[in-house]
């Protein structure tokens, strides 16, 4: 079995979704089928179950995910540390971004790698879709994100950035011809809802209701930003963002209109408190030394 089929049937294993294993490692469907069905035909057994709706995995395929996960672990960090150690470095952190804005945030990176030039920095898109389950794989050493966090097993660090929040219609919509936006506003129209994503994490951003009490609907659920702005362009929802997704994101099907009244939304560092190192302290002390944008 090839590394890079191990990877396929691991990823699957982990999202039970050909669709988003093919986004993750930036294949297509076809590819991910094409490479189950190999080690299906290899093996003898199917390793998934799947119909129209539902893709689990059958015992043969639990037995091989539970093989397979640590010899797949370990052959990543070998390859990785030689890696490091052919570029003359010790070790490297990587940080997983919510936020689209990660040029923005340069000053931290350059400090960091001048700072430190043992060891690497790599940046990574993070999904807000699940926020906290890359630092609990160990697939980021810190996140950024938005605050508040309040997970037992996560520390919060210090704070970079905040943003005030602007409304995001489709240039269709009745409110595209305005030139700004309220929060009470957010009551007439549903915005987008992603799921897994806790409660808390889920209001500090878009709160369940508007200043004199009405409730703002939640509309259908999605999975990354592609579909929200699907969803907008459509006419169906409308969503706050930080005022950078307006830079970052800009499109002509979507209309972008600043919320006067709403408050900055603010942006920090997180990590996985078990997984504390000299790395994680070391970034943390660059932010606190350089304090916020």
């Amino acid at each position: 079995m090839e590394l890079r089929d191990i990877e396929i049937f691991l990823t699957l294993a982990d999202l039970l979704h050909f669709g988003r294993t093919a986004e993750r490692l930036h294949v297509s469907v076809a590819r991910v089928s094409q490479a189950i069905k190999k080690q299906e035909r290899g093996i003898g057994a199917a390793l998934f179950y799947r119909d129209s709706r539902n893709v689990r995995l059958t015992p043969a395929g639990e037995q091989l995910r539970r093989d397979l996960a640590p010899i797949y672990q370990g052959l990543k960090e070998s390859m990785g540390r030689a890696r490091l150690a052919a570029q003359g470095k010790t070790g490297v952190l990587r940080i997983g971004m919510i936020p689209a804005n990660a040029h923005d945030l340069r000053r931290y990176w350059e400090t960091f790698r001048s700072r430190h030039p043992q060891w690497g920095l790599r940046l990574r898109h993070a999904p807000f879709v699940d926020p906290f389950a890359g630092l609990r794989r160990g697939d980021v050493d810190m996140l950024v994100t938005w605050l508040p966090v309040q997970e037992p097993d996560i520390v919060v660090g210090p704070r970079m950035f905040a943003e005030r929040r602007v409304l995001a219609v489709s240039v269709d919509h009745e409110l595209a011809g305005r030139t700004s936006a309220t929060f009470e506003m957010l009551g007439d129209f549903p915005v987008a809802r992603g799921r897994p994503i806790p409660d808390y994490w889920a209001e500090s951003y878009t709160p369940w209701h508007t200043p004199r009490g009405n409730r703002i609907e939640r509309g259908p659920d999605i999975e990354n930003v592609d579909d929200i702005f699907t969803l907008i362009s459509a006419g169906e929802i409308v969503n706050t963002f930080p005022v950078h997704v307006s830079r970052y994101w800009n499109r002509p099907d979507i209309a972008w209109l600043p919320i006067g009244d709403m408050a900055a939304l603010d942006y920090g560092l997180a990590w996985r408190g078990e997984a504390e190192n000299d790395m994680i302290r070391a970034f943390a002390q660059v932010v606190r030394d350089l304090g916020p944008l």
